[in-house]
């Protein structure tokens, strides 16, 4: 339970990180943060599903340091994904 709610988290921060690197995809601070928790949720998920070591540590409750960093890089990287993919489709639909 730790590790999601650290993934989502860490997927709000990227997806906000994402928006302001990106200014013209960015979808504002609310549904940049909306967008990034969506995708820090699937980017942990993933991420357990690629690395069985992750995975196995996250669904155990051990958090050690490993453990804790990737479910920060997986939340981070799927919630800056999610949220450009988001963006992209929101500016393709206003043209």
């Amino acid at each position: 339970m730790l590790a999601l709610i650290i993934q989502l988290l860490s997927g709000a921060l990227g997806g906000n990180v994402a928006g302001s690197l990106f200014k013209n995809i960015s979808l504002g601070t609310l549904w940049n943060s909306v967008a990034g928790i969506l995708g820090g949720g699937l980017g942990g998920q993933v991420l357990g599903m690629l690395s069985p070591a992750l995975g196995a540590a996250a669904s155990s409750g051990s958090m050690d340091l490993s453990s804790i960093l990737g479910s920060v890089a997986g939340g981070g990287v799927g919630g800056g994904i999610v949220m450009a993919i988001i963006g992209l489709i929101r500016k393709a639909l206003n043209k």
